[in-house]
């Protein structure tokens, strides 16, 4: 399956940096996803979404790609959990698309992003 951005790798913001050096980012798959589960109550429906949403963009590499996922539910974990005080995130139809591209459009247009290399 190819990907529309191959040769992208992501953009982190500085204040997320520390997903970097996050001991969760080598766990297998599951306890990945039940950690996330735990700490922003996203759904694996969700959550795989936005990791197929993540690859197809151009992120294929999976530390590069749990980095971004991570970045994506910190960026919206606040204002969703509280406002609808639900057990999971809730985006509604069609709102997880629009708030993945909002969380690229604003990583690229902030001065606090740092571009990843391909090594």
């Amino acid at each position: 399956m190819k990907t529309q951005n191959e040769n992208l790798v992501g953009i982190i913001r500085k204040t997320n940096k520390q997903f970097e050096t996050s001991k969760y980012l080598n766990l297998p798959d599951l306890q990945f996803f039940n950690w996330c589960n735990r700490k922003y109550g996203v759904n694996r429906g969700v959550y795989n979404t936005i990791d197929q949403w993540f690859y197809e963009y151009g992120i294929v590499e999976i530390q590069y790609r749990r980095i971004q996922i991570l970045a994506f539910l910190e960026f919206n974990k606040d204002e969703r959990l509280v406002e609808d005080q639900h057990k999971f995130i809730r985006f509604g139809h069609g709102g997880l698309t629009k708030r993945l591209n909002e969380f690229i459009n604003e990583s690229e247009q902030s001065r606090n992003v740092i571009k990843l290399e391909i090594r």
